[in-house]
């Protein structure tokens, strides 16, 4: 087996668990919109866009780094794990307290008086998560992916039932954040269960990995911090001009896609534990097959996800959001759009090759921009406004990221990506849009009908087409072909 088809089906079982999770976390706005009115709704996301913005910003990349450490020196990887706990659970004792104390500024940031109540939950339920950030990171870096897979799909699972099930039977935002707390314990009770079982008494800090960790650590958090910043300023500008309900509206429409997280995050991670693997042994031959075959798999997935999402924003919003949402619509169609950047993991690469300054002058560089031109774009083009910036400096900065991967793999840009398969893909997906717009306009159906055919036939026309295009390779096609022969078995054997 090839180390591109290892490394793809590696990621595949990661995958896997985190679409587990995904099936019960998809429920969780979908039951929230309809037990709260939009001021509450509004809360909730304004509450837990904090929490995000705080979470990935405290760990200042030291989770991040034991993708980096622990491939080039397995017989440390448990010191790296425990240097990581520690400084995650001093960032996260520092965030209660700024979380406590501050909740009148947040509520005034945020021009919502009710988010100050429920600062001593947040700020827990952030400290409980920042400690127990390393546990599926330290899974994959140790090769354990089928724990790693069985971690995200039970830790997803259980988020949604302690989030769901109090909010069904109180109906109060206030048990939402108790049973957000308690999820967040069991992960950390989890982590600890893991490092007494796959260390034994190894369990220590090492002050000299500490620093090592360090160097490469914080260049790397600055980027991080930065980069929230970045990708979050939109919402929190909208959050304050605009009331809690308006806010709702707009962050119903940057819908995040959480299969888009499951399927890249483990993809990507990969990629890097088996790239840092290799230049670890002194070996830089094979890094561009990887860079390449990871950005085509993944252009696979994505590509036809954005088209299925454009030609149905209208019905998945009745659908999820129900029609007092339908202004969020083309908000979601520009966000979507988006996620094509995620075909190109640039920041993977690039901090394989521990690029981490040049990734936090690159996200400087975004929030500039962003911060000085949102302002008028908001109150030139209203909501659409704010997201229409976003997006334009997101594309802005992969193609600079790009620009720097051509550098550090020694490429010149005809070979820096695969581009004949990109582009067929391209063509393919925007192709089979045609025919199935085509027939759900003829046709008058209930919302989920609609959109079941509708995905159907975008799905087959996609798929015949890849065929007859080459775009796929021949193991693709082999695999392909097994897969819908499995397939076709078991229906038959079913019926």
């Amino acid at each position: 087996m090839s180390k591109e088809n290892s490394t793809f089906k590696s990621s595949l079982l990661l995958t896997a668990g985190r679409s587990v999770g995904f099936l019960a976390t998809f429920f969780i706005p979908v039951v929230l919109v309809r037990v709260f009115d939009p001021v509450d709704f509004g809360t909730y996301r304004q509450l837990f866009l904090i929490f995000m913005t705080v979470f990935y910003a405290a760990q200042f990349g030291m989770a991040e780094s034991l993708y980096y450490f622990m491939p080039k020196a397995p017989a440390l990887s448990s010191r790296y794990i425990v240097n990581s706990i520690v400084a995650l659970s001093c960032a996260g004792v520092v965030c209660l307290g700024l979380i406590v104390a501050g909740g009148s500024e947040l509520s005034r940031l945020l021009n919502n008086a009710a988010i100050s109540s429920h600062a001593l939950s947040l700020g827990v339920y952030t400290l409980l998560m920042l400690v127990s950030a390393v546990l599926e990171i330290a899974m994959t870096a140790r090769k354990h992916y089928l724990w790693a897979s069985v971690s995200y799909a039970t830790s997803d699972t259980l988020r949604a039932m302690l989030l769901i099930l109090p909010v069904f039977f109180f109906r109060d935002l206030k048990w939402l954040m108790l049973g957000a707390v308690g999820y967040a314990f069991v992960r950390c009770v989890v982590l600890i269960v893991y490092l007494r079982n796959d260390f034994k008494g190894e369990i220590r800090v090492d002050w000299t990995c500490l620093r090592s960790q360090l160097g490469y650590a914080l260049p790397f958090g600055f980027a991080v911090v930065v980069g929230i910043l970045q990708t979050n300023l939109h919402q929190y500008s909208v959050s304050h001009y605009f009331d809690a309900a308006t806010f709702a509206i707009y962050s119903v429409g940057c819908l995040q896609i959480p299969v888009v997280d499951f399927i890249m995050t483990p993809a990507t991670s990969v990629m890097m534990v088996r790239m840092s693997e290799r230049i670890g042994q002194g070996r830089t031959d094979g890094l561009l097959a990887m860079w390449h075959d990871m950005s085509r798999k993944l252009a696979l997935i994505f590509v036809p996800m954005v088209a299925l999402l454009l030609l149905n924003a209208r019905g998945i919003f009745v659908l999820l959001y129900t029609e007092t949402y339908l202004r969020s619509v083309p908000i979601f169609m520009v966000w979507s759009g988006a996620i094509l950047f995620t075909t190109l993991p640039t920041d993977a690469v690039l901090r394989v090759f521990a690029q981490t300054r040049f990734l936090l002058i690159l996200n400087i560089i975004s929030l500039v921009l962003i911060a000085v031109g949102i302002r008028w774009f908001l109150f030139r083009f209203g909501l659409m406004g704010a997201v229409s910036i976003t997006v334009l400096i997101a594309a802005l900065s992969k193609g600079l990221a790009l620009v720097r991967v051509r550098s550090v793999l020694r490429v010149p840009m005809r070979q820096l990506l695969p581009w004949k398969s990109l582009f067929l893909i391209l063509a393919v997906a925007a192709a089979a849009c045609i025919p199935t717009v085509a027939l759900t306009n003829q046709l008058s159906l209930p919302v989920i009908a609609s959109l079941l055919i509708s995905g159907v036939v975008y799905s087959s026309v996609f798929l015949t087409l890849l065929f007859i295009s080459g775009a796929l390779t021949e193991h693709e096609v082999v695999s392909l072909k097994g897969w819908m022969q499995r397939f076709t078995t078991f229906r038959l054997r079913t019926n």
